[in-house]
């Protein structure tokens, strides 16, 4: 059984429990037709939590069947009042609390507790940031688990709703997903709800629907488990100007909101809690001490865990690549979002003079460009004059065919068929890291 189920039922015995000690106080001060219309209530709330058991536990349970004793003393003493008679003694609710006492023992004991988990990725690239916690689920014979991939806009100048994006097609085969209209969140109401985005309204790039914001998902699930989709390099410092530096991704909705946070390192968690609470109402660090949790990033678990022969390489990419003596060595290229608009024009002069000395290379090297799942969306939205520009050596470089352009949703993949990582500073370095393999940072200004 649910346990949000068995919650229910429970919580029901109890209002029950309390409504037979009213009714014996409102039968002895002669309130005859008020007691019947309590043991009318109380009829209606045995018919629904039968109704509850026989939906999660079948048909002709003895905890049904107890509802169905219950039920008959109920119309037993609704009788005598009718005819006159009168109640008043503890007896009554004894003999009323005693079926359902038997129900209660039979939920608590003998139906195994289940939990339903529903995990809400919205972007198929971001979705190894919950993969391995699905995974660990899954084949859980105590866990129903769903993915229901949500749909998500891109931002408008402004802050308007624009395109809508659903990718529910972008994931990996060997995930059962379920269309988010198809899982009804307000009728299920699961035990547990995971997601990666934090942002809820405050996004200024994208919004998922607001539907799924973690201010409306508190109303519909037992827990909510916020586990971000970037990793970060180790916090040493915990100074006013770094913390400022790292804010804006803790002091979100979707942080404020959840029963529990899943954070990387110690590091991290102590940056949460010295943010949460001096900028936030909840000032108790006990507070949010019980709620954020250490555990390795499901990101980083994947990639420390994963081979090139894992993957399945296109053909187009082993052409450029080569087999055995001719085997080109490939250098993950990244740009980040970050970095692009803070840097505006340099950072397309950068990527140009990149993209030129790895083109006059090519026979050497292979150029495995990557860009960030979210760069035309930012741009779009918050520096649209440096749209066209980068479309242009977007366009230029993928028509020229002397290198690699991935925007699949495989970040992994990227990873591990490269064999050194050049770019920007973003939360891919932080993943790389744990392949062992080169790393170099670029600079804009160089």
């Amino acid at each position: 059984m649910r346990r949000y189920i068995k919650k229910q039922v429970l919580k029901a015995i109890a209002a029950l429990s309390e409504v037979h000690g009213q009714l014996v106080e409102v039968a002895r001060k002669g309130g005859y037709e008020t007691a019947m219309k309590l043991l009318e209530q109380c009829q209606q709330n045995a018919i629904d939590m039968g109704g509850l058991i026989d939906g999660t536990e079948g048909e002709n349970t003895p905890e049904v069947h107890f509802l169905e004793e219950y039920c008959e003393l109920l119309y037993q003493l609704h009788v005598k009042l009718e005819e006159g008679d009168k109640f008043s003694d503890l007896d009554t609710v004894v003999m009323l609390n005693e079926p359902l006492r038997k129900v209660a023992h039979g939920v608590m004991n003998r139906f195994p507790t289940q939990l339903e988990v529903v995990f809400l990725p919205y972007k198929a690239s971001m979705w190894d940031s919950l993969e391995s916690v699905w995974k660990g689920m899954k084949d859980d014979p105590n866990v129903n688990a769903f993915v229901v991939p949500i749909p998500y806009y891109d931002r408008l100048p402004g802050g308007k709703f624009g395109t809508i994006h659903y990718e529910i097609n972008e994931y990996p085969k060997d995930v059962p997903v379920v269309e988010f209209d198809k899982y009804n969140l307000k009728e299920r109401h699961p035990d547990v709800v995971y997601y990666h985005n934090p942002y809820d309204e405050d996004n200024f790039i994208t919004s998922i629907h607001p539907f799924f914001y973690s201010s409306n998902l508190k109303k519909l699930a037992e827990e909510l488990v916020y586990i971000p989709y970037y990793v970060f390099d180790e916090i040493n410092n915990f100074d006013e100007e770094t913390l400022k530096g790292v804010a804006e991704f803790i002091l979100q909705p979707g942080v404020v909101n959840a029963n529990r946070v899943i954070v990387q390192s110690e590091n991290w968690k102590k940056a949460y809690i010295e943010l949460l609470t001096k900028y936030t109402s909840q000032t108790d660090k006990e507070y949010w001490d019980k709620i954020i949790e250490v555990s390795k990033s499901p990101k980083l678990v994947k990639v420390a865990n994963m081979k090139a022969e894992d993957f399945s390489i296109p053909e187009e990419w082993q052409q450029l690549i080569g087999t055995g003596d001719n085997k080109k060595k490939v250098i993950l290229y990244n740009v980040s979002v970050t970095t692009l608009i803070n840097a505006g024009e340099a950072e397309i002069d950068k990527i140009k003079r990149v993209l030129d000395t790895f083109k006059e290379n090519r026979d050497k090297v292979v150029l495995l460009w990557r860009p960030h799942p979210l760069v035309q969306a930012t741009l779009n939205s918050l520096t649209p004059e440096l749209l066209p520009p980068y479309m242009e050596i977007m366009d230029n470089y993928r028509k020229e065919g002397w290198g690699i352009y991935d925007d699949t949703p495989d970040v992994d993949r990227a990873i591990a068929v490269s064999d050194a990582y050049y770019g920007d500073p973003s939360s891919l370095v932080a993943m790389y890291k744990e392949t062992g393999k080169p790393i170099m940072i670029q600079n804009c200004n160089v």
